[in-house]
């Protein structure tokens, strides 16, 4: 008997991990993963919605979403004030197309008098101990830019409204850099900037030129346990959910297998 519950036992273990692989290999194969990003300065909160459904409310100036899951293909994506109730057109309405096992960030730019959509394909990996950036020029009213190291050499040349670059991999660090017009002239100081190893990150230059700031967000970070992150962990977080759910289910399935076996077993003696 203690052989047929071991068989048993084995049995349910094995069956648990193969669907659990299965679930994780097949999570997400036929989708992309998307976040939006609202870079309007002079825009009110707004509502997004994709394909008719709302995915965020009340998105004010530089709030940006957690990664999620669409299906690959084409989407529809409408932005309008969050206090508008659906009456007339929405502010921005757009196709967006999007590829299996890719990740973008849709972020809404310029003045909201010509308020648009510029999407930019996103980084989930980086080199083991090292760190990777991009910069995006998402202030409209400002000039083209450099961004560099102050005094040094320019790390991303000639970035223009709304242009979002390639990413560059660097060492991990803090780098005293900044943001400076094509003549070399500072417009934002970005000293003791902290750039994190086995992380991606996005810097965007937001607001308007009189008032420039940075917007820093994680693209991705790679755990010590090798297990990704990506920004705050929206996609990824439902994954491990599942995961540990699995593993609570096939846990109780051996338990109560158990308990029954124990049961059988003290009424026949």
């Amino acid at each position: 008997m203690k052989k047929v519950f071991a068989l048993f036992v084995t049995v349910v273990l094995l069956s648990s991990v193969f669907a659990l692989e299965a679930f994780a290999d097949n999570h997400g194969s036929d989708e992309a993963m998307v976040r939006i990003a609202h870079a309007s300065p002079d825009a009110p909160a707004v509502d997004v919605y994709v394909n008719g459904d709302a995915v965020v409310e009340g998105a004010a100036f530089k709030d940006a979403t957690d990664y999620m899951n669409l299906p690959a293909g084409e989407h529809e994506v409408e932005i309008d004030a969050a206090d508008a109730d659906g009456e007339g057109d929405p502010v921005i309405s757009s196709m967006l197309t999007v590829e299996a096992g890719q990740a973008y960030t849709v972020a809404a730019v310029g003045m909201l008098e010509n308020l648009d959509l510029e999407v930019a394909m996103d980084s989930m990996e980086v080199s083991d101990g090292m760190t990777k950036v991009r910069v995006g020029h998402l202030s409209p009213d400002a000039p083209t830019v450099d961004v560099g190291l102050i005094g040094g050499d320019a790390l991303f040349s000639g970035a223009s409204f709304p242009a979002i670059t390639d990413y560059q991999e660097l060492d991990a660090g803090t780098y005293d850099l900044e943001i400076r017009t094509e003549d070399g002239t500072q417009v934002l100081d970005l000293s003791g900037t902290t750039l994190e190893e086995n992380t991606v990150y996005s810097v965007f230059a937001v607001n308007t030129a009189e008032n420039l700031e940075a917007w820093v967000l994680t693209d991705y970070t790679a755990m010590p346990d090798e297990m990704p992150q990506t920004g705050m962990g929206g996609a990824q977080s439902g994954m491990d959910t599942m995961l540990l759910a699995g593993l609570g289910a096939m846990l109780a399935g051996v338990l109560l297998a158990g308990f029954a076996f124990n049961r059988r077993r003290s009424h026949q003696s």
